[in-house]
């Protein structure tokens, strides 16, 4: 039992735990420090609705924002308590099987697994790029679960594989968390009405709304259904709706697209002068707004990252990964120019 608690533990680890107050923060892939200006001030000037409940009209609202945004039907939309939310959902689905690709973010098969679902891992390999191949899932698996672009990998699959992954009876999640911190929004099934198929994403990264919890899934109504039977009554607060409504309306996709040509710029050269630092080996190519190194002795490197005030992501918690693997969040140039420092003096 303990140590079926401690694997538990480890897989609901989260950047937040590293990134203590006092240190800079590589450890969370949150982009901003805050909402921007003109986001805090539509949530401020929504404080006043407070004292009722959220209507099916806010919903539909939000729903349709959503979908606008998508190109897809209102009916297609469920807004989400953060994406996380929709992984504790899938357990409604009922599935025999479900395959979990990994390395990846742990709280879909937390949820699953406290769910008593059988899972089985589909292990990536390094040695691949992390690629994924659609053989490797079960043939039984009634539930597929993988991320697109993944945490922490930075890998970007192909939509084709990923609607490969789809058949009769199979349900597929793929996890968009950080699908609009990539320019264009390359390889995204948002926009795609399949059956089976049920895309989440998130508003929380880019926007720096960690403390809100704002997400959505996009699927057929059928299926949208299904996992939202049990929820509570008003499971999305106001201020959440009106999150979701400013933060998919044109000016703002607009300057996501605009920041996420930026972060991938920030990336590149991130990534290039991290390669430079004896040691470390940056997984390429990357596509998130976070990059995977495989650093010898990361337990080492990552306290002594601490030691000197900056905190970076263990990786060791991601099934398949050991504890030389760091994950870091892509920041401008200026502010990853004290992490190069000291990982250069950690190691040379």
């Amino acid at each position: 039992m303990t140590s079926q608690l401690s694997r538990r533990a480890l897989l609901r680890h989260h950047g937040d735990v590293d990134a203590t107050p006092g240190l800079a923060d590589f450890a969370v892939n949150v982009r901003l420090d805050r909402p921007p200006g003109w986001l805090s001030d539509r949530l401020a000037a929504a404080l006043g609705r407070l004292g009722r409940y959220p209507s099916a009209a806010d919903d539909a609202v939000a729903r349709e924002a959503v979908a606008d945004r998508h190109d897809r039907h209102a009916d297609h939309v469920l807004i989400l308590n953060g994406a996380a939310e929709g992984f504790t959902l899938l357990p409604l689905l009922k599935p025999r099987l479900a395959a979990v690709v990994h390395p990846s973010f742990t709280e879909p098969e937390v949820a699953l697994a406290d769910a008593g679902v059988p899972i089985r891992r589909v292990q990536l390999d390094p040695e691949d790029g992390f690629r994924l191949r659609p053989e490797l899932v079960p043939d039984e698996a009634d539930l597929v679960v993988v991320g697109n672009p993944t945490n922490p990998t930075s890998v970007l699959h192909p939509a084709r594989a990923l609607v490969e992954l789809a058949k009769p009876g199979r349900t597929v999640v793929v996890d968009e968390a950080f699908m609009d911190s990539v320019p264009g929004e390359a390889e995204s099934l948002a926009c795609v009405d399949l059956p089976g198929l049920l895309v989440f994403r998130s508003l929380t990264k880019t926007w720096a709304l960690p403390g809100l919890r704002v997400g959505y899934a996009v699927g057929r109504p059928a299926l949208l259904a299904r996992i939202a039977a049990y929820r509570p009554q008003w499971p999305v607060g106001t201020l959440a709706l009106e999150a979701v409504l400013a933060c998919s309306g044109p000016a703002a996709v607009a300057e996501a697209r605009s920041a996420a040509v930026e972060t991938c710029a920030h990336r590149v050269s991130f990534g290039a002068a991290l390669a430079e630092v004896p040691g470390v080996h940056v997984y390429q190519p990357a596509y998130a707004p976070f990059l995977l190194l495989r650093v010898p002795g990361g337990d080492r490197v990552r306290g002594a990252l601490r030691d000197r005030g900056i905190a970076v992501r263990r990786g060791d918690t991601f099934p398949g990964l050991d504890s030389d693997y760091l994950r870091v969040a892509v920041r401008s140039p200026e502010r990853t120019a004290p992490l190069l420092t000291a990982m250069r003096e950690v190691l040379t």
